[in-house]
């Protein structure tokens, strides 16, 4: 059981690594902080929040797994 629970850890690891590759630059960086502010607060188009609701998942998968692989609760 921990083999397969490992396995799926990892996987989501692996998956969530190509998921926040996959997100498009917010912008200029720190320089950008300095210059005007009009492109800092910019709505996500639908696909952009799809990506992120699916981010935000696989990081929960990775972490909750994470937890119960570390606290030993699973034998």
């Amino acid at each position: 059981m921990i083999q397969i629970i490992s396995w799926i850890w990892v996987l989501s690891g692996v998956l969530l690594i190509l998921l926040v590759l996959l997100h498009s630059p917010k912008g200029d960086g720190m320089g950008g902080i300095a210059a005007s502010g009009s492109s800092m607060f910019n709505s996500a188009s639908s696909a952009e929040a799809s990506l992120n609701k699916i981010t935000w998942t696989f990081l929960m998968i990775f972490l909750g797994l994470a937890i119960i692989l570390s606290a030993g609760w699973i034998s």
